[in-house]
């Protein structure tokens, strides 16, 4: 095992400083770990990786087992504490970490945080819960809320849009999302890409919907994947990969994709139609470098242009677009599994204002569509507030537009345009394509 550097703080110290930039202030995780994670060998940011999503994921529910395993709450000055504790007790719960190991390197990151007092509490609590936790969570878990461990209004807005699915929806979210490859069909075959990935230890399955979709049987590091580095493979989950055979990109075509970044139905696009001139658009510039590093790699090019999609007045040359792709800013509801910080950061308010910013990209954009286009407007959530009800609202007020079916393949979990986090080992996408005479 490798050791820490003199002066390093250990995995569990660094897990602690982590999971407080994202509970108390609100940063993302992906801006979060990448920090926390430098300077670490593999195995231990591996571990670390572990220990913030894990905790994340299960958060509510370790809480209110610490809660019952506690004789008294811990105060507001010890937050830190409270997170050292739910990381011992997901590991206990949660991880093939030898539980002597658990308690032991837990323990011992109490007098790194300056309260070397907090040893024997946090030593007494856990050590409580390896005796007492499969008699306190059944009842524990008698509130759907804990259960999930999902802050209740999102909850309570699950069983409104999805009355007779939120328990497998609210279930979905607690799963580890399997990970799923986009085989670029242009330059190898998916039986090709298959046998490589074989060979090379990852084994993988083919999805029987998507042909351009496989599925890792374990999630491996990307330069373990023959053919990620030239591009020929890319990290894509199934139901994403739906916007290229959706928007139905013919070669000659201008086509926009807005809200672009990081890339990964940019580059999809390209793969899908060769030949097509191509504008991927980002209201950050920085996240276009996203976008730029991404064509690189796939061995692609597109037009990549810093502009606000809601106001094409101030990018837009006046030449309209035969296809539209508008990936709008969501809740990110459809993708918790992969980004368990989207239950904490996520407020009730939050989707009013996202749905008023949805409506405004569709209105915007679809003036800049060319007759007999088409614009496929996704989403990666699944509620109805930023979906259905948004599409609709569009459709009142553009008779001209047609709704158009997806035309999925027979036997694909989706409802309609929505495709339901978990259904058939998918994340949450809506999709809706819209057809201008």
């Amino acid at each position: 095992m490798a050791r820490r550097a003199r002066g390093q703080p250990p995995v569990r110290q660094r897990a602690v400083q982590c999971l407080g930039q994202v509970l108390d202030q609100h940063q993302s995780l992906d801006q979060a770990l990448p920090r926390a994670q430098q300077g670490l060998p593999p195995r231990d940011a591996a571990l670390l990786a572990e220990l913030c999503y894990g905790v994340l994921r299960w958060h509510d529910r370790l809480r209110a087992l610490a809660h019952r395993l506690l004789d008294k709450p811990l105060r507001g000055k010890d937050a830190d504490l409270q997170r050292l504790l739910l990381c011992g007790l997901y590991q206990l719960l949660e991880t093939r970490i030898p539980p002597h190991a658990a308690v032991a390197e837990t323990v011992a990151v109490a007098p790194r945080l300056g309260k070397g007092w907090a040893r024997g509490l946090i030593n007494a609590v856990l050590r409580r819960a390896q005796r007492e936790a499969d008699r306190l969570l059944p009842a524990l878990d008698a509130d759907p809320a804990t259960r999930y461990a999902l802050p209740a209004w999102l909850l309570d807005t699950l069983r409104r849009d999805w009355p007779d699915r939120w328990q497998a929806l609210a279930a979905a979210n607690q799963q580890r999302p399997p990970m799923t490859l986009r085989v670029d069909l242009t330059r190898w075959s998916r039986e090709e890409a298959l046998q490589a990935l074989d060979d090379a230890g990852c084994p993988a399955q083919p999805s029987p919907w998507t042909p351009t979709a496989v599925t890792l049987a374990r999630p491996a590091a990307v330069d373990e994947l023959p053919g990620f580095a030239d591009g020929r493979l890319s990290v894509q989950d199934e139901a994403a990969q739906w916007a290229a055979p959706l928007l139905a990109c013919r070669p000659g075509e201008r086509v926009l994709d807005a809200c672009a970044a990081p890339g990964g139905k940019t580059g999809h696009l390209l793969e899908h139609c060769p030949g097509i001139e191509l504008t991927a658009l980002d209201i950050s510039e920085g996240r276009l470098g996203q976008v730029r590093a991404n064509l690189q790699r796939l061995r692609r090019e597109a037009r990549c242009l810093a502009g606000d999609a809601a106001r094409p007045e101030t990018w837009w040359d006046g030449r309209p677009y035969q296809r539209i792709l508008l990936d709008a800013p969501c809740s990110g509801t459809g993708v918790i599994r992969r980004h368990p910080d989207i239950r904490h950061l996520r407020r009730p308010d939050d989707i009013a204002r996202l749905a008023d910013g949805q409506g405004r990209l569709l209105e915007a954009l679809w003036g800049l569509l060319a007759p007999g286009g088409r614009l496929v407007y996704a989403t990666c959530s699944v509620l109805k507030a930023e979906n259905s009800r948004v599409v609709a609202h569009f459709l009142r007020a553009h008779p001209e537009a047609q709704w158009l079916p997806a035309g999925w393949p027979p036997g694909f979990p989706a409802d309609d345009g929505q495709i339901l986090a978990g259904n058939g080992g998918m994340d949450g996408f809506y999709y809706a394509c819209l057809h201008r005479p």
